[in-house]
C-alpha cells in the first residue's frame, strides 16, 4: 500500500496526475526518486508524440533585467487557450524570455538559420581543418562537429539551458510538455540591450 503522503510528494515534485503518481509509486516499490525518473520517461514519450499537434494558442512574454538595460520578447504557443493561462506555461515562457536575454541567440532553431550563412561557415571550418592534412572523410566529420557547435551557440533550441546546464532549451521545453500535456513551440523572439 502507498502511502498518500508520499503521492503527494512525488505529484508535487512532477506534476504528475494523482493516479499516474500512485501507480509509479507502486511500480518502484515506494522509491520516490525510481518513481519520479520513470514519470519523467513516460512523460517524454508522451512529449515526443504531441510534436506534431496543431499550437495556436499561447502567450507573448517578456523578460527585463533588474538594471532595465537588457530585456527580451518572446512568442511561445501551446494547443489551447486554458494551458496558455496556467501558472506553469507562464513560468515556461519567463524562463525562455530571460534565456534569450542572457544567451543571446540569433535564431530559434538551425532550420532558421540561412542557408548561405551555414555554407559559409562550413567553408571557414573547411579551410582551418585543411591546414591538418586530413583525410577527406575526416576533415567532413570535423565540419560537421563544429558546425554542430556553432548551431548550439546561435541557435535558441540548441543552446545550453541557462537555469540547468544539463539541458539544452529544446529538452528544457520537452520536459515541460511532458508535465503540461500539450505541444509547445516558440515561434519567436527579440532581444532589446543599451549598451
Amino acid at each position: 500500500m502507498i502511502d498518500a503522503k508520499l503521492v503527494a510528494q512525488l505529484r508535487e515534485m512532477t506534476g504528475a496526475g494523482m493516479m499516474d503518481a500512485k501507480k509509479a509509486l507502486e511500480e518502484a516499490n515506494g522509491d520516490l526518486t525510481v518513481a519520479a525518473e520513470k514519470l519523467r520517461e513516460k512523460g517524454l514519450a508522451k512529449a515526443d508524440k504531441k510534436a506534431d499537434r496543431e499550437t495556436r494558442e499561447g502567450k507573448i512574454q517578456t523578460y527585463v533585467h533588474g538594471n532595465g538595460k537588457l530585456g527580451a520578447m518572446v512568442q511561445v504557443l501551446c494547443e489551447t487557450d486554458f494551458v496558455a493561462r496556467t501558472e506553469n506555461f507562464v513560468m515556461l515562457c519567463h524562463d525562455i524570455a530571460m534565456h534569450v536575454s542572457a544567451a543571446d541567440p540569433l535564431y530559434v532553431r538551425r532550420e532558421d538559420v540561412p542557408q548561405d550563412l551555414v555554407e559559409k561557415q562550413k567553408e571557414l571550418f573547411r579551410a582551418e581543418v585543411s591546414e591538418q592534412a586530413k583525410p577527406a572523410e575526416i576533415v567532413e566529420k570535423i565540419v560537421e562537429g563544429k558546425l554542430a557547435k556553432y548551431f548550439g551557440e546561435i541557435c535558441l533550441m540548441e543552446q545550453t539551458f541557462i537555469k540547468d546546464e544539463d539541458l539544452t532549451v529544446a529538452e528544457f521545453i520537452k520536459g515541460k510538455v511532458a508535465i503540461i500535456g500539450e505541444n509547445i513551440q516558440v515561434s519567436r523572439f527579440a532581444r532589446f540591450m543599451i549598451s
